[in-house]
């Protein structure tokens, strides 16, 4: 991956908004939040070697400009009786993405869906206590949204994470 210059960072990507460029006390601050989100700003600081109230501030303008969206437990799926998981590809009519998406969004034990381009047009994570619940989300919920032509469904055997933080 390419370094972005300071300008190509600033600029919001199409957003419509200039986004100020993250630098390096940032993308510590960054690692440091995704791999403990409960770290305390004092700890962070100390980590950082910066000042709690540089740690403090930083962390609030992260907030305020969107690049931290919040701060959540991590759950261990199968530990919490979702032992089944399995990707769900949908294929859609044209132009009923917003009624897709809105309908997805409240089907029980889909924990991730994705507009795509390519072969499909949404890819779903389902997470669901066993092969049965996930049989009726993939067969009962999923396939009876107005708009959906086609599902096709893949079960995950095993998960594991990647190299670690972009932001290291």
């Amino acid at each position: 991956m390419s370094q972005e210059t300071a300008d190509d960072a600033g600029r919001g990507a199409g957003s419509g908004r200039s986004a100020r460029a993250l630098d390096e006390v940032d993308r510590r601050i960054l690692d440091e939040l995704v791999r403990d989100g409960r770290t305390s700003v004092r700890t962070l600081a100390e980590r950082i070697h910066i000042s709690r109230t540089n740690a403090y501030a930083r962390v609030e303008r992260l907030l305020r400009d969107g690049v931290i969206t919040g701060f959540r437990a991590q759950v261990a799926p199968e530990a919490a009786g979702l032992g089944t998981s399995a990707y769900i590809a949908l294929t859609i009519e044209q132009n009923t993405w917003r009624e897709v998406s809105a309908e997805l969004a409240q089907v029980r034990y889909i924990e991730h869906a994705a507009l795509l381009g390519g072969d499909h047009d949404v890819l779903a994570l389902v997470r669901a206590p066993d092969n049965a619940a996930l049989r009726d989300v993939v067969l009962g919920r999923v396939q009876s949204i107005p708009g959906v032509l086609s599902t096709r469904t893949w079960l995950v055997f095993e998960e594991f994470d990647g190299a670690g933080s972009p932001w290291a």
